[in-house]
């Protein structure tokens, strides 16, 4: 069955201070109920604490924390014959990036305590060290794959 409405990607504007349109995207996915200046403040702090605590600039490590934990493949549905198989698919390369930062935001949601940018920052460097919740979603999303592997006819 055809999509209902073609599927626009959406540009995403460059963010201030380092004119990264990764960061941008990122920005808009930490924001909550509008508040653009709140998401980019707590972006930006985060960066600054992983610097304090890593001597490693912090958009560096979030780029490197973005590409360990985009995965390369995804499980989808498909209905053959009554039943529905999970069936494992490549992932293309703008939405391992949107997954990626989904699961980051996601897992620095979940950490209890902390202000968000601490949070953030934590789970930043987490990912670059290739540990933490958002790497254990990747695994996770692996292993599932690899378990269902005999159904990748389907696809």
């Amino acid at each position: 069955m055809p999509r209902r409405k073609r599927q626009f990607n959406k540009e995403w504007k460059a963010d201030a201070r380092f004119g990264n349109p990764l960061v941008g995207h990122f920005i808009g996915m930490i924001m909550w109920e509008g508040k653009k200046s709140t998401a980019e403040r707590i972006i930006y702090d985060a960066f600054d604490i992983i610097y304090e605590r890593t001597k490693k600039a912090g958009l560096n490590t979030f780029e490197q924390a973005i590409k360990n934990v985009a995965p390369l493949l995804q499980l989808k549905s498909r209905r053959v014959g009554g039943a529905n198989y999970q069936v494992p698919v490549p992932v293309s390369g703008e939405r391992r990036q949107v997954l990626a930062m989904r699961w980051i935001r996601d897992a620095c949601r979940n950490r209890k305590g902390k202000s968000m940018a601490e949070k953030l920052a934590d789970e930043l460097i987490d990912a670059s060290n290739k540990m933490g919740s958002a790497m254990k979603k990747r695994d996770e999303t692996h292993r599932m794959a690899e378990a269902n592997k005999a159904f990748a006819h389907f696809a």
